[in-house]
């Protein structure tokens, strides 16, 4: 494993820096920094999310942990064999990914949770130098249209050639496979543009490829 994480007091988004900055006044025992990658060190998958969450992973300082969106993504990480130990929205809950990596397309947390096109620009060094510093890689899963345009562009490939899609997949390499989902969020999964069976299939899709890939 070969690549960075931002600094604590990344200034590459001067909006998301003092976004932070105010909230480490108004919620002190929070995070309030850029999100640091949780999982595997030699993943086969790496799930490439948005941005961390107000009262989620920028609360908890793990992708993920602590809302509504990771409680679905850890059910589906466990249920597909990515994962050691019992998910229990904490940071210090002693849950271990197996073969997986998470992080996020865009490290800090955003107001209203909307990176502007500038911040995505800015985090994506950070997005290629991961995908190229894993050499165990075979597959990325992408939540959401941002992460998939931002991962896409971060493999110095074109939009109009990987367009997004729902359970949509890309031979980027011969050994790397971009899976794209409907972002696990509250809004999606109440408005049941993503069902939970939805989500599983990408899983489950995931799961035989790489099963394949090993036989």
């Amino acid at each position: 494993m070969s690549f960075s994480e931002p600094p604590r007091n990344c200034d590459r988004c001067p909006r998301l820096r003092d976004f932070l900055l105010e909230l480490r006044e108004t919620y002190p025992d929070y995070h309030n920094a850029p999100v640091p990658s949780f999982g595997d060190p030699a993943p086969r998958l790496l799930i490439i999310g948005l941005a961390p969450g107000m009262h989620g992973a920028n609360k908890t300082g793990r992708p993920f942990t602590g809302d509504w969106a990771g409680d679905l993504l850890y059910s589906a990480i466990g249920r597909y064999g990515f994962s050691n130990g019992t998910y229990d929205a904490t940071a210090d809950d002693g849950l271990e990914l197996r073969g997986a990596m998470i992080t996020n397309a865009v490290r800090c947390l955003p107001p209203q949770n909307k990176p502007v096109g500038a911040e995505c620009t800015n985090c994506r060094p950070f997005l290629t130098e991961q995908i190229q510093g894993l050499p165990s890689l075979r597959a990325l899963l992408c939540l959401g249209k941002i992460s998939h345009d931002n991962t896409v562009r971060a493999l110095g490939l074109r939009l109009k050639d990987f367009p997004f899609g729902h359970n949509v997949t890309y031979a980027i390499s011969p050994t790397l496979t971009l899976f794209s989902s409907y972002h696990c969020s509250r809004y999606n999964t109440n408005t049941k543009r993503l069902t939970e069976d939805m989500f599983m299939k990408v899983f489950s899709d995931i799961r035989d490829h790489l099963d394949t890939e090993t036989t």
